[in-house]
């Protein structure tokens, strides 16, 4: 049985009278590929805030690992979350006066488990993982949007989390780097992360294990088999 590392129950989150999540309940397991879907406004970005500890305003019980992460008595996990959760963006966020190896390495200057002497061969075997070994040197001006993207991609697994996160990784990409940073983040997960993206793509449904939909600040779920698109 794979292990479940998030746990939300009943996540309430209101903008003023706007409701825009209501009594989210779901589950997220390790070496596991989910997307969650929804069309623009129904809440995937609030949802995914909440996911990377990057909103703690709302209710409702978040447990990651089993551990309540608004519980008073655990703050430091919202202070060490890069060592839990590592982040992809649409726009990469790339340092643009630093190269692909530096900015891959930048996460671990947060990590005093990563000793200074072994962050260059670590960023190097990131980037091989990525297939941009060779690229190492490179700024991210010199590199190509799915190359971006790719960066983007080892430099959220720098700290090793158990958990990535993106947010529309593909939004700005066209069919075929689209293709490529969804199998590179399925083989991520196969790995033994717990992968979660936000997406508009129908492309991946083709990867994805679980398929979460946002509608009306509800969510609804299901393994996919791809014999069925939740898009009725």
């Amino acid at each position: 049985m794979k292990k479940k590392v998030i746990i939300l129950k009943n996540i309430r989150k209101n903008f003023g009278t706007l409701k825009v999540l209501e009594n989210i309940t779901c589950e997220f397991r390790e070496k596991t590929f989910y997307a969650i879907l929804g069309e623009s406004g129904t809440g995937k970005t609030t949802l995914i805030n909440i996911l990377g500890l990057l909103d703690t305003s709302y209710n409702g019980t978040y447990l990651l690992n089993n551990i309540n992460v608004l519980d008073s008595h655990n703050k430091s996990l919202t202070l060490n979350k890069s060592a839990k959760i590592g982040f992809v963006f649409q726009d990469y966020q790339l340092l643009q006066n630093m190269t692909a190896l530096e900015n891959v390495m930048i996460p671990m200057l947060l990590n005093n488990e990563i000793k200074r002497k072994n962050r260059r061969d670590l960023a190097i075997r990131l980037l091989k993982k990525v297939g941009l070994e060779d690229r190492k040197d490179h700024y991210p001006k010199e590199l190509s949007g799915g190359e971006q993207q790719r960066v983007a991609i080892a430099r959220a697994l720098a700290n090793n989390p158990e958990i990535i996160l993106a947010d529309e990784p593909t939004g700005n990409l066209d069919k075929k780097n689209e293709t490529a940073i969804f199998e590179l983040l399925k083989n991520i997960s196969q790995d033994g992360k717990c992968v979660i993206i936000v997406s508009h793509s129908l492309n991946i449904t083709n990867y994805a294990d679980y398929i979460y939909k946002l509608q009306n600040g509800k969510i609804f779920g299901e393994k996919n088999e791809n014999s069925w698109l939740y898009y009725s």
